[in-house]
């Protein structure tokens, strides 16, 4: 085993397919699949399930993938330790929500560039639960999910709790006016679809108020969703932050009776060992939501509950 078989076997199931990873790698598919072949005869498992559809990995195939990007890793840092001596180095990928992008990505590049030059940060923006399995998948070594309790595998270092507001035009309700919740029972909604925390939180407030949301489109794209909602197409409900800085401010409600909020927090798998670049990051994002909380750059939201962290 070596580490350009490792670097093929990460890119065939990142890819799902042995052509893809093949033309990404430049590399001939047939010996791609020699090097996987070998790869099983040496570990004496089938590492990969072939189908119509691609390739997906078997449950060795997945202990061997999470441990080779891990070794991978170490590989592609050892140029910056050297580099850098005696700091925190390598790279650090942690997952971002696009609610929490808007407000976070940019003050936590740029403090990473200041204060950890060493540090290359790799930021990925999506839905909360893409970010989850991308962090169970062992592609991030951190996510910032709206979450309260810890789970298996994952430990949970709550940041604020935010509310949530409807951003839209609705029939009777003036620019900027509170929105009470039973008022949105035949309005138009779109939301994420039923795979996403956010709509399981709206369908449990609706269901206690007993009242039916009236979802027309289930949309997985923030942007997407805003979109809709300004060219009249719906209404959704977004975190405070959501928005951006945009010229929308009338059509952005706050929701009350009752108001809907959620914790959000930092999650860090506890399964492998972690770094010290990434010790860091997970110092940095703590200390810099708080100050952004607190100096009301964050708007909208409370400093959430502290509880303890998982022992690794």
């Amino acid at each position: 085993m070596d580490i350009r078989q490792l670097k093929y076997f990460v890119a065939i199931v990142d890819c799902g397919s042995l052509s893809k990873a093949a033309e990404r790698l430049c590399v001939a598919q047939p010996s791609l699949s020699q090097q996987v072949a070998n790869l099983e005869g040496e570990l004496k498992s089938q590492l990969l399930l072939r189908s119509h559809q691609g390739v997906q990995p078997t449950e060795a195939g997945r202990a061997l993938y999470l441990r080779a990007r891990d070794v991978l890793r170490q590989v592609e840092e050892i140029p910056l330790a050297v580099q850098v001596k005696g700091t925190e180095s390598g790279q650090v990928a942690i997952g971002l929500p696009t609610s929490v992008a808007v407000v976070f990505a940019l003050p936590l590049y740029e403090y990473v560039r200041r204060h950890y030059p060493g540090i290359r940060l790799h930021i990925v923006e999506g839905m909360s639960g893409y970010l989850a399995e991308l962090m169970a998948n062992g592609r991030l070594d951190m996510a910032i999910l709206f979450r309260e309790a810890e789970t298996r595998g994952i430990a949970v270092q709550p940041l604020f709790e935010e509310n949530l507001y409807v951003f839209g035009e609705i029939d009777g309700i003036g620019a900027g006016a509170d929105v009470p919740l039973r008022r949105l029972a035949d309005v138009p909604l779109v939301l994420p679809s039923a795979a996403n925390g956010l709509r399981l939180l709206i369908e449990r407030a609706f269901a206690r108020e007993g009242i039916e949301p009236k979802v027309v489109a289930d949309i997985d794209s923030l942007p997407t969703m805003l979109a809709i909602a300004r060219q009249g197409g719906g209404v959704t409900l977004v975190s405070s932050d959501a928005f951006g800085r945009s010229a929308d401010q009338h059509l952005i409600h706050r929701l009350v009776e009752p108001e809907i909020s959620r914790a959000v927090a930092l999650c860090v798998p506890n399964a492998l060992p972690t770094s010290a670049a990434s010790l860091a990051i997970q110092k940095t994002v703590e200390q810099l939501v708080a100050e952004l909380v607190e100096s009301g750059v964050w708007a909208g939201v409370l400093p959430g509950r502290s509880a303890p962290r998982s022992r690794r």
